[in-house]
């Protein structure tokens, strides 16, 4: 099955100092792929005015961009409203902050080659050891608890087809939609490709993880497993 548009979904939150970096540099990078696409940044949370202005001027000169926007903040959230307004066969959505645009490119291209596969980034080193460690934690606790076969459950991009419609059914509005997107793959038997991530770059800023937010992401992934088990 050939692809015929592909959607990505880019959130963004109090990150106007380098949205326009962002935004240019994957419109420049995507011109290499050999089918249609459109960029989506989903501007949300408060403070996003800046963020906004930067996201519209871009698309009047770009109509390969749809600017969306969302009054509350939160990562699941701002992929979720992403995803029920794309209109590919092909989707995808990814860390405005840290993905670098080959690597954006990279992964669609394996996802239009493999159509019945969902692909997804094993970002294999960490900025220090200590989001090494914590990462590492985190993931050992997800394959536990979900019997996940694969690692860097929160690694992105996550690139999959539009026919894998489980996918579009995503709940969580937090960072546990990661979680809750790998949880569905092995659920469902989706076959899962993942392509290993070198770089460390980010755009701009520090990441937020902290220590307590490591441990609050511990607690809620078994929280997570435990309303699965439920339902």
């Amino acid at each position: 099955m050939s692809t015929r548009l592909a959607s990505i979904v880019l959130p963004f939150y109090k990150q106007e100092e380098h949205i326009r970096e962002v935004l240019e540099s994957h419109l420049s990078a995507l011109q290499r792929l050999d089918f249609k696409w459109e960029l989506l940044p989903v501007v949300n949370g408060p403070q996003r005015s800046r963020s906004l202005e930067i996201c519209r001027s871009l698309e009047q000169s770009d109509a390969r961009i749809r600017t969306l926007c969302i009054e509350d903040g939160g990562w699941g959230r701002a992929v979720r409203h992403g995803l029920s307004e794309a209109r590919g066969d092909l989707l995808c959505y990814t860390n405005s902050a840290r993905t670098q645009p080959r690597e954006l490119v990279l992964m669609l291209l394996y996802g239009s080659v493999h159509d019945d596969c969902v692909i997804k980034a094993n970002r294999r080193i960490r900025s220090n050891w200590g989001r090494r460690l914590g990462s590492l934690l985190y993931n050992l606790e997800c394959r536990a608890l979900f019997d996940l076969p694969y690692w860097d459950v929160n690694g992105t991009p996550k690139v999959f087809h539009r026919k894998m419609t489980r996918l579009l059914e995503l709940s969580q509005n937090d960072d546990l939609i990661d979680l809750e997107f790998n949880a569905i793959c092995r659920i469902e038997n989706y076959p899962v490709i993942e392509v290993p991530i070198f770089s460390t770059a980010r755009y701009s800023g520090r990441s937020t993880t902290s220590l307590r937010s490591a441990a609050k992401l511990y607690w809620t992934a078994w929280q997570f497993r435990r309303g699965l088990r439920r339902k």
